[in-house]
């Protein structure tokens, strides 16, 4: 009996922190909710389900309900969802909030589309003594247009800093396998995937299945137990002319691009940049033919500020090449030299949950590395639209890069522009962890400067290298070799403009 009272007094402390919590979360809300219902209920409501009535417009596309009450003297009030036509779901008095959306639901509710009309909070009272009232609020939001998606109702960390994840791996939602119980391949489930990544010390992953986005549901249900690795909504858009990662969207987006042409792509494109998300060019320099069907890519009318990211280094072609052709340097180069502001990043396609470490294409090889305001996912697509980022080849948490660019009247860090004259001489500061007894390289609008070539004599250097502007430099970025002149890092640049 003590027993089971320490575990009800844990259960309230619990309900107590977490109202508190969402309280906190919906203050910081930048929209106000859609509707507001209050009500109480008494001694008469003991033991009975009372629907509690309120219409949504058509077109919406997610609705997330955060409900409080008065939990005086052992109060309960458990919480479920009615549509138009049938049961949604039910959480009892486990959650205070849930979000449903034509894609993925909190868990306990049902996704799917969200109709027009009359729906009803649904409301059971297991519990409230004689002469006690206890009053009720349900704020309402909803989405009609698309928006990015938090799987978490708070950031995983709310302090800024430098954050390590991977952007391309692969479930059984599309072609990823592990070992099944027999030792033969299964479609991997979403949780050996998220628990590979998290053993891996890594802040957040990106899980990229192919063109679908039923992983969106496991990432919601996974969220809230692997509360230290950020779950970003993500997928590969898989198309016979390229393949492109996606990220911070779960809604359906059109994939079928019949012709190598922006007119083609655009109707998935324009959708993910209005929202806020990011579009990213994945293994551009691959060969696309039986062996790999559209991996490399080939739409080259795509209008400026429409592709945010592009993936320099591709885990499952690192074996063959880390500097070559098969890998997104070109089309990178080319986009930076057409004078857009691209961030580089590295995904590993991992396919089999890292059952083998020793394989190159594994979760976190190669790492990304993101300087964020918080661990959440719009600060992680902020932070990639920054340009502060850079490539860690072999995912090693003790390498770091960091790139500064000064004259006499301003100094700017990696991803920003600086404003320099033909002529100025401008000082590169390039902070390096890691790499002693290598050596880093400038690169120049896409070529390298041998003569700016620096040794790095110790384990942490700040090494400065002087240059002077000239009229076709735009940008510049820097890579780091090991002692044995293996590629390690990789910076994003600093921008010029004249």
């Amino acid at each position: 009996m003590k027993q089971s009272r320490i575990v009800c007094a844990l259960l309230i402390l619990f309900q107590f922190i977490s109202v508190k919590t969402n309280a906190q979360y919906q203050s910081e809300l930048s929209s106000k909710p859609f509707l507001t219902l209050k009500g109480s209920v008494d001694r008469k409501s003991f033991q009975t389900y009372l629907e509690v009535p309120f219409a949504i417009p058509d077109n919406v596309k997610r609705m997330t309900v955060y409900f409080t009450y008065n939990r005086n003297q052992r109060t309960t009030i458990d919480l479920g969802i009615l549509d138009p036509e049938k049961f949604r779901g039910w959480s009892g008095g486990t959650r205070d909030s849930f979000t449903i959306s034509d894609q993925d639901a909190t868990p306990g509710y049902l996704a799917g589309a969200l109709p027009a009309g009359q729906w009803k909070l649904l409301l059971g009272i297991p519990n409230i003594k004689e002469n006690v009232k206890a009053n009720y609020e349900a704020k309402i939001y909803i989405d009609t247009d698309y928006k990015i998606t938090e799987f978490y109702d708070r950031p995983i960390n709310t302090k800024p800093g430098w954050y390590r994840g991977d952007f391309h791996m692969h479930s059984g939602n599309s072609d990823g396998k592990c070992k099944a119980q027999s030792g033969l391949d299964a479609p991997c489930p979403v949780f050996k995937v998220v628990e590979a990544a998290a053993n891996k010390s890594l802040d957040f992953i990106a899980l990229t299945d192919h063109n679908t986005n039923s992983h969106a549901e496991a990432l919601r249900e996974l969220q809230p137990y692997f509360n230290q690795i950020l779950l970003v909504p993500g997928r590969e858009i898989t198309t016979f002319y390229g393949h492109s990662n996606v990220f911070g969207l779960t809604d359906f987006l059109d994939f079928r691009t019949l012709k190598p042409s922006y007119s083609e792509s655009k109707k998935w494109m324009d959708i993910v940049n209005q929202a806020g998300g990011i579009v990213s060019i994945n293994h551009a320099g691959v060969p696309s033919g039986e062996n790999c069907m559209g991996c490399g890519w080939q739409i080259n009318d795509i209008p400026k500020n429409v592709i945010s990211t592009v993936e320099i280094l591709n885990g499952g072609s690192m074996n063959m090449s880390l500097e070559g052709k098969i890998q997104g340097w070109d089309l990178w180069h080319k986009l930076l030299n057409e004078g857009q502001h691209i961030t580089a990043i590295g995904g590993s396609d991992d396919h089999r949950s890292s059952e083998n470490s020793a394989t190159i294409d594994n979760i976190g090889r190669p790492t990304t590395v993101i300087f964020m305001k918080e661990l959440s996912v719009n600060a992680l697509l902020a932070g990639l639209k920054s340009g502060k980022a850079f490539v860690d080849v072999e995912g090693t948490p003790d390498r770091f890069i960091d790139v500064f660019a000064a004259n006499t009247s301003e100094k700017i860090e990696m991803g920003s522009t600086l404003k320099a004259k033909i002529a100025d001489l401008i000082t590169i500061s390039i902070i390096v962890k890691g790499a002693q007894n290598g050596k880093v390289e400038l690169v120049v609008n896409g070529k390298v400067e041998n003569q700016f070539t620096k040794n790095i004599p110790t384990n942490e250097a700040n090494v400065e290298i002087n240059y002077k502007i000239d009229k076709n430099n735009t940008h510049i970025y820097a890579k780091v070799y090991d002692d044995k002149n293996n590629l390690i890092l990789v910076s994003n640049p600093v921008y010029f403009e004249k």
